[in-house]
């Protein structure tokens, strides 16, 4: 592999393709936005989704998908909601066998499918690969260590991708467990939005830990549930990165989730934030998936009722803590 394309312009597509022009791969970034194709070609710097990083002079902007047909590899970042529509787009240049890497995190509203499945119904000539784990897009862009799941059904592929896009500072590890990967990566957004409601109202590091603690068995139980692995989510795609989403107001879920708690409309908590938070389209979905596999999720339950305005805060943080008592395990 000696050439990427990555498909999404957004803050994480764009420290992927520095990533990417790190390890040695020519670079075509594909941004739907006339001003970050224009920034990026002539200035070197996403100034709109990822301002004050200077981008690896190999990577090449593009608004045309058409400049992506003749790349090894695709890292597929457009936001889960718009996926679909995009690789819809890109499927006149696809060539058959060619590794897609998924890398956006989220559940299809409507659908209820995962990634994977939006892929196979879009591209099924594609090569799927999911990239998930906790990383955050400016410090991956910056260089600082991370490390990720790379998961595929072909694990010999999973292993190629990740030899091609390993730096010293971006270090993938390899899994066969592709739902797994996408589980851990779409409901932790949803749980990041709860852990901000929790700091957003004062209620302590005690509770905190909890929700993380009880977040991560729904976790866990949706992931088995769609045929996932437990270990899959114990590791980098599902724990690790529910540590980092819930623990830093920079996790642009936690943050609409501190509005709430503080107080603020989910309106006024959206408002001039140009990332997506994907858990505030992913809430329903995961209810309603769990509901139809017969999952117990009610911190994620909770979360959908609020930003759907069925439930106050206040109400949905008394009803989890009535809830009968039981065994942990």
């Amino acid at each position: 592999m000696r050439s990427a394309g990555v498909v999404g312009g957004g803050a994480w597509g764009t420290a992927l393709a520095q990533v990417c022009a790190r390890a040695g791969l020519a670079v075509v970034l594909w941004a739907r936005e006339a001003e970050v194709v224009g920034a990026i070609n002539a200035r070197r710097e996403n100034a709109l989704f990822l301002p004050g990083v200077a981008l690896d002079p190999v990577i090449n902007a593009t608004a045309n998908l058409a400049d992506l047909a003749a790349v090894d590899l695709i890292l597929a970042v457009a936001p889960a909601q718009h996926l679909r529509a995009t690789l819809e787009a890109f499927a006149p240049h696809l060539r058959p066998g060619l590794p897609v890497v998924l890398c956006a995190k989220g559940i299809e509203a409507g659908s209820l499918k995962l990634m994977s499945e939006v892929l196979a119904e879009t591209l099924p000539d594609a090569e799927p690969a999911v990239l998930s784990g906790p990383s955050f897009a400016a410090e991956v862009a910056a260089g600082l260590p991370t490390a990720v799941t790379l998961a595929a059904a072909d694990t010999g592929l999973a292993g190629r991708i990740a030899q091609a896009i390993a730096t010293p500072t971006f270090r993938p590890y390899v899994s066969g467990d592709m739902i797994g990967a996408e589980a851990g990566g779409a409901v932790k957004n949803v749980l990041a939005i709860a852990c901000g409601v929790v700091e957003g109202k004062g209620l302590g590091r005690s509770a905190h830990a909890a929700l993380i603690t009880r977040g991560f068995a729904e976790l866990t139980r949706l992931a088995v549930a769609l045929g996932g692995e437990a270990e899959t989510v114990a590791g980098l795609c599902g724990l690790g990165d529910l540590v980092l989403t819930c623990s830093s107001p920079r996790s642009r879920n936690m943050s609409v989730g501190l509005a709430l708690g503080r107080g603020e409309s989910l309106e006024a908590a959206l408002a001039g934030k140009l990332s997506i938070a994907e858990g505030v389209a992913s809430a329903p979905a995961v209810t309603a998936l769990a509901r139809g596999l017969d999952v117990e999720t009610p911190i994620c339950d909770a979360v959908a009722a609020i930003l759907a305005g069925e439930t106050a805060v206040d109400a949905a943080i008394a009803a989890l803590l009535a809830r009968p008592l039981r065994a942990e395990a």
